[in-house]
């Protein structure tokens, strides 16, 4: 691969790393969520972002053209070489913690993939196309739980205003950008998602100001993901998710 290409390989890898390591996180709430409808809706987002990985993986995997697949991408890499932003990577921790966070990636994603249709890469828009349209659906799904939950019991709220506490620290990572990220940019392939900052802040600010809530503008506290630096929480997140390849390499169901 020559370096545009290689830039467009890591770029494809760490929005397909985002997705699939969120697509997990969301699937441990299967069987435990608050009621049967959330517990198939949870499981139902999930299933958006493996979809979405997926279109991702596979453009990567074209890009390197080694006769890899989606699988070898998602399940033979450790830690280190995955590259999503720490945000998706956190534990599910509780109702409230999982819904926020979706909350702030939704507004995000709503924002990001829409600008991500005017890619000059005709596949990277395409997939920016599809995926919005679940992005949207999604934040209908997560700001009515928001309102309920900062609107609801005292400790409906208490437990969402503890997960802002802690979420404040990732989503900084959302809008900030490599060197590589921005010759991409240049390019007219990816977005400049520093350039989306304001209008995240503004919106998420604005919502939460319904529910007596001050949020912040967004800086970056805590960041790496897009160069593997991790929290403690990924490789054992990966363990489990890539137990079977790693047990039985080149399993194909």
């Amino acid at each position: 691969m020559n370096q545009d290409q290689k830039n467009l390989y890591r770029f494809l890898v760490g929005l397909g790393d985002d997705a699939v390591v969120l697509s997990h996180r969301l699937s441990e709430w299967c069987s435990n969520g608050p009621y049967l409808e959330e517990d198939l809706a949870l499981s139902n987002v999930a299933l958006d972002y493996i979809g979405r990985a997926r279109m991702f993986y596979q453009y990567a995997v074209e890009i390197e053209g080694n006769n890899k697949t989606e699988d070898d991408i998602a399940y033979t890499r450790n830690e280190r070489e995955y590259t999503n932003l720490l945000i998706h990577e956190l534990p599910i921790n509780d109702f409230a913690f999982t819904m926020l966070r979706q909350f702030f990636v939704d507004v995000f994603y709503c924002q990001y993939l829409q600008e991500l249709c005017k890619s000059n890469d005709e596949t990277v828009a395409a997939i920016a196309a599809k995926s919005v349209k679940e992005s949207r659906y999604h934040l209908k799904r997560s700001e009515p739980w928001i309102t309920q939950l900062t609107q609801g019991t005292e400790e409906s709220r208490r437990r969402i205003l503890d997960a802002l506490i802690e979420l404040e620290s990732f989503v900084g990572e959302l809008f900030l950008m490599t060197d590589w990220e921005k010759q991409l940019v240049a390019q007219g392939i990816a977005v400049d998602r520093e350039s989306l900052k304001s209008d995240w802040d503004q919106y998420v600010q604005a919502f939460l100001a319904k529910s007596d809530i001050e949020f912040a503008d967004s800086q970056v506290k805590i960041s790496g993901g897009r160069d593997g630096i991790h929290t403690e929480f990924l490789g054992h997140m990966l363990s489990e998710m890539q137990y079977l390849q790693r047990a039985y390499p080149g399993l194909k169901w």
